[in-house]
Protein backbone atom coordinates (compact mmCIF):
# COMPACT_ATOMS: atom_id res chain seq x y z
CA UNK A 1 0.00 0.00 0.00
CA UNK A 2 1.43 3.39 -1.14
CA UNK A 3 1.79 6.33 1.28
CA UNK A 4 -0.85 8.52 -0.58
CA UNK A 5 -3.53 5.89 0.31
CA UNK A 6 -1.98 5.48 3.91
CA UNK A 7 -2.67 9.02 4.79
CA UNK A 8 -6.74 9.05 3.06
CA UNK A 9 -7.37 5.97 5.38
CA UNK A 10 -5.50 8.00 8.58
CA UNK A 11 -7.45 11.12 7.81
CA UNK A 12 -11.08 9.31 7.35
CA UNK A 13 -9.97 7.17 10.82
CA UNK A 14 -9.59 10.28 12.52
CA UNK A 15 -12.61 12.30 10.87
CA UNK A 16 -14.52 9.21 11.95
CA UNK A 17 -13.48 9.31 15.81
CA UNK A 18 -14.22 13.03 15.79
CA UNK A 19 -17.78 12.91 14.94
CA UNK A 20 -18.33 9.91 17.13
CA UNK A 21 -16.80 11.91 20.13
CA UNK A 22 -19.32 15.15 18.80
CA UNK A 23 -22.10 13.22 18.60
CA UNK A 24 -21.80 11.57 21.82
CA UNK A 25 -21.85 15.14 23.31
CA UNK A 26 -24.94 16.10 21.62
CA UNK A 27 -26.69 13.18 23.35
CA UNK A 28 -25.78 14.31 26.99
CA UNK A 29 -27.47 17.92 26.70
CA UNK A 30 -30.53 18.46 27.98
CA UNK A 31 -33.36 20.09 25.98
CA UNK A 32 -33.85 23.99 26.60
CA UNK A 33 -36.71 24.79 28.77
CA UNK A 34 -39.92 26.01 27.43
CA UNK A 35 -41.09 29.32 28.06
CA UNK A 36 -45.01 29.18 29.70
CA UNK A 37 -47.07 31.07 27.62
CA UNK A 38 -48.49 33.62 29.86
CA UNK A 39 -52.14 33.07 30.57
CA UNK A 40 -54.46 36.44 29.77
CA UNK A 41 -57.37 36.87 32.72
CA UNK A 42 -60.47 36.04 31.37
CA UNK A 43 -64.34 37.02 31.89
CA UNK A 44 -67.69 35.18 31.28
CA UNK A 45 -70.08 37.46 29.16
CA UNK A 46 -73.34 36.99 28.21
CA UNK A 47 -73.94 37.18 23.95
CA UNK A 48 -76.13 36.47 21.29
CA UNK A 49 -76.52 32.75 21.03
CA UNK A 50 -77.80 33.34 17.21
CA UNK A 51 -78.83 36.14 15.66
CA UNK A 52 -81.58 38.19 16.97
CA UNK A 53 -83.82 40.60 14.60
CA UNK A 54 -85.44 44.07 15.47
CA UNK A 55 -88.35 43.58 17.53
CA UNK A 56 -87.83 39.93 18.69
CA UNK A 57 -88.85 39.00 22.14
CA UNK A 58 -85.54 37.79 23.68
CA UNK A 59 -85.83 34.27 25.16
CA UNK A 60 -83.21 32.21 27.96
CA UNK A 61 -82.17 30.46 24.89
CA UNK A 62 -80.94 33.30 22.61
CA UNK A 63 -78.39 33.84 25.41
CA UNK A 64 -75.35 31.87 26.50
CA UNK A 65 -71.83 32.84 28.19
CA UNK A 66 -68.70 33.14 26.31
CA UNK A 67 -65.17 33.36 27.70
CA UNK A 68 -63.95 36.97 26.96
CA UNK A 69 -60.65 38.51 27.54
CA UNK A 70 -61.16 40.64 30.69
CA UNK A 71 -59.03 43.54 29.45
CA UNK A 72 -61.50 44.17 26.10
CA UNK A 73 -64.74 43.70 28.74
CA UNK A 74 -66.92 46.12 28.37
CA UNK A 75 -68.14 47.99 31.21
CA UNK A 76 -71.71 47.43 29.71
CA UNK A 77 -71.33 44.20 28.84
CA UNK A 78 -73.42 41.38 31.62
CA UNK A 79 -70.95 39.52 33.61
CA UNK A 80 -71.17 35.90 34.73
CA UNK A 81 -69.96 36.85 38.05
CA UNK A 82 -71.81 39.95 38.70
CA UNK A 83 -75.34 38.56 37.42
CA UNK A 84 -75.50 34.97 37.30
CA UNK A 85 -78.96 34.32 36.38
CA UNK A 86 -79.03 37.60 33.86
CA UNK A 87 -80.44 35.25 30.99
CA UNK A 88 -83.61 34.87 33.23
CA UNK A 89 -83.68 38.52 34.35
CA UNK A 90 -83.44 39.84 30.55
CA UNK A 91 -85.79 37.26 29.36
CA UNK A 92 -89.23 39.19 27.75
CA UNK A 93 -87.07 41.90 26.74
CA UNK A 94 -87.83 43.15 22.92
CA UNK A 95 -84.60 44.03 21.08
CA UNK A 96 -84.40 47.70 20.35
CA UNK A 97 -81.77 47.26 17.56
CA UNK A 98 -80.37 43.58 15.89
CA UNK A 99 -77.80 41.61 17.78
CA UNK A 100 -75.63 39.14 15.46
CA UNK A 101 -74.26 35.54 16.76
CA UNK A 102 -71.51 36.48 19.58
CA UNK A 103 -72.25 39.93 20.06
CA UNK A 104 -72.10 40.86 23.83
CA UNK A 105 -75.89 41.57 25.43
CA UNK A 106 -76.51 45.41 25.96
CA UNK A 107 -79.32 45.86 28.24
CA UNK A 108 -79.36 49.66 25.98
CA UNK A 109 -80.22 47.78 23.15
CA UNK A 110 -82.96 45.97 24.87
CA UNK A 111 -86.29 47.25 26.09
CA UNK A 112 -89.41 45.40 28.44
CA UNK A 113 -92.52 46.11 26.76
CA UNK A 114 -94.31 45.59 30.21
CA UNK A 115 -97.56 44.77 28.11
CA UNK A 116 -96.94 47.63 25.72
CA UNK A 117 -96.90 47.03 21.69
CA UNK A 118 -93.67 47.08 20.10
CA UNK A 119 -93.95 50.21 18.62
CA UNK A 120 -94.64 52.14 21.56
CA UNK A 121 -91.40 49.70 23.33
CA UNK A 122 -88.78 50.73 20.98
CA UNK A 123 -89.56 54.09 20.25
CA UNK A 124 -87.50 56.79 22.25
CA UNK A 125 -88.36 58.83 25.41
CA UNK A 126 -90.35 62.07 24.39
CA UNK A 127 -90.57 61.03 20.62
CA UNK A 128 -93.55 60.15 18.56
CA UNK A 129 -95.01 58.35 16.04
CA UNK A 130 -97.12 59.54 13.41
CA UNK A 131 -98.45 57.77 9.81
CA UNK A 132 -99.06 59.11 6.65
CA UNK A 133 -99.83 57.74 3.37
CA UNK A 134 -97.00 57.57 0.47
CA UNK A 135 -96.86 56.15 -2.85
CA UNK A 136 -94.33 55.24 -5.45
CA UNK A 137 -94.00 58.67 -6.53
CA UNK A 138 -94.46 60.07 -3.29
CA UNK A 139 -92.25 57.58 -1.18
CA UNK A 140 -88.92 57.75 -3.65
CA UNK A 141 -90.57 54.96 -5.68
CA UNK A 142 -89.75 52.41 -2.81
CA UNK A 143 -86.40 52.79 -2.25
CA UNK A 144 -86.91 54.21 1.28
CA UNK A 145 -86.54 51.62 3.66
CA UNK A 146 -87.25 51.33 7.63
CA UNK A 147 -84.70 52.97 9.66
CA UNK A 148 -83.62 55.30 6.78
CA UNK A 149 -83.54 59.19 7.32
CA UNK A 150 -85.62 61.52 4.54
CA UNK A 151 -86.83 64.59 4.74
CA UNK A 152 -90.34 65.71 4.42
CA UNK A 153 -91.75 68.21 1.37
CA UNK A 154 -94.93 69.51 1.23
CA UNK A 155 -96.38 70.81 -2.15
CA UNK A 156 -99.03 73.34 -2.59
CA UNK A 157 -100.90 74.45 -5.65
CA UNK A 158 -102.05 78.14 -5.43
CA UNK A 159 -103.54 80.22 -8.32
CA UNK A 160 -100.86 82.73 -9.55
CA UNK A 161 -101.75 86.24 -8.83
CA UNK A 162 -100.56 87.41 -12.04
CA UNK A 163 -102.55 85.39 -14.33
CA UNK A 164 -104.69 87.20 -16.85
CA UNK A 165 -104.40 84.22 -20.00
CA UNK A 166 -105.79 81.28 -18.01
CA UNK A 167 -102.12 80.20 -17.70
CA UNK A 168 -101.74 76.82 -15.23
CA UNK A 169 -101.49 77.71 -11.39
CA UNK A 170 -98.23 78.04 -9.40
CA UNK A 171 -96.89 74.79 -7.16
CA UNK A 172 -94.75 75.75 -4.25
CA UNK A 173 -92.84 73.23 -2.47
CA UNK A 174 -90.80 73.33 0.92
CA UNK A 175 -89.38 71.24 3.18
CA UNK A 176 -90.81 71.06 6.18
CA UNK A 177 -89.10 68.21 7.91
CA UNK A 178 -85.70 67.61 7.91
CA UNK A 179 -83.75 64.59 8.91
CA UNK A 180 -86.64 62.06 10.64
CA UNK A 181 -86.28 58.40 10.76
CA UNK A 182 -88.72 56.50 9.70
CA UNK A 183 -89.98 53.55 11.47
CA UNK A 184 -92.12 51.44 9.14
CA UNK A 185 -93.34 51.12 5.81
CA UNK A 186 -96.98 49.50 6.35
CA UNK A 187 -96.56 47.75 9.49
CA UNK A 188 -93.07 46.12 8.64
CA UNK A 189 -90.43 48.23 11.02
CA UNK A 190 -87.28 46.28 9.55
CA UNK A 191 -85.57 44.97 6.27
CA UNK A 192 -87.25 41.60 5.07
CA UNK A 193 -84.93 38.73 3.13
CA UNK A 194 -82.69 41.15 2.17
CA UNK A 195 -85.07 43.53 0.11
CA UNK A 196 -83.66 46.91 -1.26
CA UNK A 197 -87.20 47.96 -2.44
CA UNK A 198 -90.60 48.54 -0.58
CA UNK A 199 -93.55 49.82 -2.23
CA UNK A 200 -96.43 50.76 0.73
CA UNK A 201 -99.17 52.79 1.43
CA UNK A 202 -98.06 54.45 4.73
CA UNK A 203 -95.05 55.29 6.13
CA UNK A 204 -94.60 55.89 10.12
CA UNK A 205 -92.16 58.65 11.10
CA UNK A 206 -90.59 58.95 14.14
CA UNK A 207 -90.97 62.49 15.05
CA UNK A 208 -90.76 65.38 17.57
CA UNK A 209 -94.18 66.26 19.38
CA UNK A 210 -93.91 69.84 17.45
CA UNK A 211 -92.63 68.18 14.58
CA UNK A 212 -96.44 65.71 14.69
CA UNK A 213 -98.66 69.09 14.56
CA UNK A 214 -96.86 70.45 11.42
CA UNK A 215 -97.12 67.28 9.92
CA UNK A 216 -100.84 66.86 10.65
CA UNK A 217 -101.41 70.37 9.54
CA UNK A 218 -99.31 69.57 6.37
CA UNK A 219 -101.49 66.70 5.31
CA UNK A 220 -104.30 68.55 5.06
CA UNK A 221 -103.12 71.69 2.51
CA UNK A 222 -101.34 69.82 -0.02
CA UNK A 223 -99.19 66.85 -1.27
CA UNK A 224 -96.20 65.17 0.95
CA UNK A 225 -93.15 63.85 -0.64
CA UNK A 226 -90.40 61.78 1.49
CA UNK A 227 -87.08 62.76 0.02
CA UNK A 228 -84.16 60.16 0.91
CA UNK A 229 -81.31 61.03 2.76
CA UNK A 230 -77.79 59.71 1.67
CA UNK A 231 -76.59 57.37 4.22
CA UNK A 232 -73.40 58.88 3.79
CA UNK A 233 -74.44 62.02 5.29
CA UNK A 234 -74.62 60.30 8.69
CA UNK A 235 -71.38 58.52 8.62
CA UNK A 236 -69.46 61.76 7.76
CA UNK A 237 -71.49 63.66 10.43
CA UNK A 238 -73.33 66.08 7.96
CA UNK A 239 -76.98 65.68 8.93
CA UNK A 240 -78.08 68.74 10.50
CA UNK A 241 -81.27 68.59 12.55
CA UNK A 242 -83.44 71.88 11.53
CA UNK A 243 -84.47 71.64 7.87
CA UNK A 244 -81.94 73.02 5.13
CA UNK A 245 -82.16 76.80 4.58
CA UNK A 246 -83.83 78.70 1.66
CA UNK A 247 -82.74 78.14 -1.94
CA UNK A 248 -80.90 74.31 -0.63
CA UNK A 249 -82.14 71.86 -2.88
CA UNK A 250 -82.61 68.17 -2.31
CA UNK A 251 -83.30 64.93 -4.26
CA UNK A 252 -86.32 63.34 -5.12
CA UNK A 253 -87.93 60.49 -7.14
CA UNK A 254 -90.48 61.11 -9.14
CA UNK A 255 -92.17 58.09 -11.35
CA UNK A 256 -88.35 56.66 -11.31
CA UNK A 257 -87.10 60.18 -12.26
CA UNK A 258 -84.53 62.20 -10.56
CA UNK A 259 -85.80 66.04 -9.54
CA UNK A 260 -84.77 68.62 -6.97
CA UNK A 261 -87.23 70.15 -4.59
CA UNK A 262 -86.40 73.81 -2.89
CA UNK A 263 -86.59 75.04 0.06
CA UNK A 264 -88.63 78.06 0.58
CA UNK A 265 -87.97 78.69 4.52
Amino acid sequence: MNTARIGVLSVAIVAGGIAAYLASGTDDKKPAAVEPVAQLPTVDVLVARSDIPLGQTVKPGDMQWQNWPAATASSTFIRRNERPDAANQIAGSIARSPFIQGEPIREQKLVKAEGSGFMAAILPSGMRAISTEISPETGAGGFILPNDRVDVILSKREKNPDRTDGGPDIVNSEIILSNVRVLAIDQAPKEKDGQNAVVGKTVTLELKPEQAETLARARQSGTLTLALRSIADAKDNKIEDHAPRRGETVAVIRYGILSQATAQK
